[in-house]
């Protein structure tokens, strides 16, 4: 396994400029996992309530989780491809589908 680092010949306005992207897509992030928790929340109280999951959240929050998935793979510096706001927020044929049955063991 190679460990070396490359050095880049990008010029340093064209890092700060992917930092200060990377840092505004953190801020997405941080919100985006509010909105996970409070989806997870609700979906658990429905899931109580009703003895059944709801679908159009369990899609919604399946493009939530790619795109977080999205932005830490940019801000690691895994990626090149910028994420929603920047470019456009996943669809349902980008993400890898839900498993069809939840099991609670």
């Amino acid at each position: 396994m190679s460990t070396e680092t490359r050095a880049t010949t990008v010029k340093r306005s064209e890092i700060l400029k992917r930092c200060i992207v990377t840092l505004v897509c953190l801020i997405f992030f941080e919100v985006l996992t509010l909105i996970v928790e409070v989806a997870t929340l609700f979906q658990y109280g429905y899931l109580l309530a009703v003895k059944k999951r709801s679908e159009p959240l369990r899609r919604w929050c399946n493009g939530l989780s790619q795109y977080g998935y999205r932005i830490m793979r940019y801000a690691t510096l895994n990626d090149n491809r910028r994420p929603f706001p920047f470019a456009e927020f996943p669809g349902d044929e980008d993400c890898e589908p839900p498993v069809k049955q939840v099991q609670f063991r």
